[in-house]
């Protein structure tokens, strides 16, 4: 790997880091759970977020379901979905989410399925991602990005900070427990 790709990716790494422990820290001010149901990233959303010491009180669970059987088995994902979208599509990734939702007790979870390289089609190419954004009493939301062929590494790599960064934002509206007012987080 060439030293400017390393630098990158150790840059896009501190991110993670970071956007690790804001998710935490406001999760935790809000008293909620978070999970993750992965494919193309294997558990690396999971990683960054218990790479920070005291995760457990936030951190519920991470689902790893790289195969189309475990997407099932563990989530729940209906085999006509799969055939009619494809593992990679929003489709898919709103029934992760759910199922991930619903098969922990987390109150937020964000599902990642996608094509990190090499290889691709035409109409689904390397580095696109599919997200799903769950949270208990909203409408699961879903996005696709594209990353370009940055390579596998950068690919996953920047699916893990992209979800990071959803889950933050799935917070923003999130009230406080009703036991106590929401702390000031510096956000």
């Amino acid at each position: 790997m060439p030293i400017r790709q390393m630098s990158q990716i150790a840059k896009i790494v501190d991110i993670t880091t970071l956007s690790a422990e804001t998710l935490l820290d406001r999760a935790r001010a809000r008293g909620l759970k978070v999970a993750t149901a992965e494919s193309c990233t294997g558990g690396m959303i999971a990683g960054a977020i218990t790479d920070v010491a005291g995760s457990s009180d936030v951190f519920d669970r991470g689902f790893v379901t790289y195969s189309n059987a475990a997407k099932q088995e563990m989530l729940g994902v209906r085999s006509d979905s799969l055939e009619r979208f494809g593992a990679v599509s929003e489709q898919v990734a709103r029934e992760m989410a759910d199922g991930a939702l619903a098969r922990s007790h987390a109150d937020l979870v964000v599902s990642v399925t996608g094509i990190a390289g090499p290889g691709g089609s035409e109409h689904k190419p390397e580095a696109r991602v599919c997200f799903g954004l769950a949270r208990r009493g909203h409408i699961t939301v879903s996005k696709t990005v594209d990353f370009g062929a940055l390579g596998r590494a950068a690919v996953r790599q920047s699916t893990v900070n992209h979800a990071l960064k959803l889950l933050i934002g799935g917070l923003e509206d999130a009230p406080p427990p009703k036991d106590r007012p929401l702390l000031d987080d510096g956000g």
